[in-house]
């Protein structure tokens, strides 16, 4: 079993120390997000998990305290479907913390039933970008401060399959999980693209990572046939530590292309639709529309 993995997964490491550095993973309470704050942790780094849920956010703490010898891991609450919540977290970093140099935007849902969030945006768009978007705005300042920092972007291979659609960002005239789902994480590589292009110049790097189908509880709003598919033919799938590695990768490495995206720790190509200069300025202005904000 393990030398049929091997042949599909990539594996990754490296001794890069991150002592004195402030790291925040959101969704860091259970599969990839709490391996990237156990890893980051381990490297000496003050890691913020910011979880919706508490008790499997002090959990999860408890495990990684447990398995990393002297690690600083605080938990906080942050729901990425409430902006209310997004603001009040964001004050507390303000409040606690003099530096940020990790901004790790993991944590989305996938593929589930419609909803809408607190403030009225359809879930996966609203969680997966545009609580991010409005995170990462509320949170840049720090982050220049603490230059050289990071924002890395969890998106996926489905990207590919997405379109932003402006005239129904929302999904209110046409709802399918998967069509909403592919859009959101087309958004997060758009983010990304013209994110880059902001701060250009201010010491503050962004990357978009894919981590690959990875087994994770994610897959509970999936039809049943691919929760088979995960179930049987998990030797094929990567764990969460597996699908850590990109985004460790894109937070470690030294020197590489700002506003990129990449998979299997290498730069990857991505959709036309995510190259796409306009598209990515048009949903930067949509994005803060729907917010209220100003962000030049």
């Amino acid at each position: 079993m393990n030398v049929v993995r091997g042949l599909f997964i990539k594996r990754w490491s490296s001794d890069v120390r991150l002592d004195g550095k402030t790291a925040i993973v959101t969704g860091a309470n259970s599969g990839i997000g709490k391996e990237t704050a156990k890893d980051l942790a381990r490297r000496g780094a003050r890691v913020i998990m910011a979880c919706r849920d508490m008790v499997k956010a002090e959990q999860a703490a408890c495990d990684i305290l447990r398995e990393v010898e002297n690690a600083t891991v605080v938990t906080c609450k942050l729901d990425l479907a409430d902006t209310k919540s997004i603001c009040d977290f964001a004050e507390l970093i303000y409040n606690t913390e003099k530096s940020l140099h990790l901004l790790i935007n993991n944590a989305g849902v996938a593929m589930c039933p419609y909803s809408t969030t607190a403030d009225g945006f359809e879930t996966q768009f609203g969680v997966n970008h545009i609580g991010h978007f409005f995170l990462t705005f509320l949170l840049m300042d720090l982050l220049k401060h603490s230059a050289p920092s990071r924002v890395i972007n969890v998106s996926s291979l489905a990207h590919s399959m997405g379109k932003i659609h402006f005239e129904d960002l929302n999904s209110e005239k046409n709802y399918h999980p998967v069509k909403a789902y592919v859009q959101s994480k087309l958004a997060n590589v758009l983010f990304t693209r013209e994110l880059a292009t902001k701060v250009e110049g201010m010491g503050v790097s962004v990357y978009a990572v894919d981590p690959g189908l990875v087994k994770t509880d994610v897959i509970r709003h999936m039809k049943k046939s691919l929760q088979f598919f995960v179930k049987t033919f998990g030797f094929l799938i990567k764990t969460p530590a597996e699908g850590a590695y990109t985004t460790l990768y894109c937070a470690l490495t030294p020197d590489l292309p700002n506003g990129t995206y990449f998979s299997d720790c290498a730069v990857a190509p991505c959709s036309r639709a995510a190259n796409d200069n306009n598209t990515a300025s048009r949903l930067w202005a949509a994005s803060c529309h729907l917010l209220g904000i100003r962000w030049k």
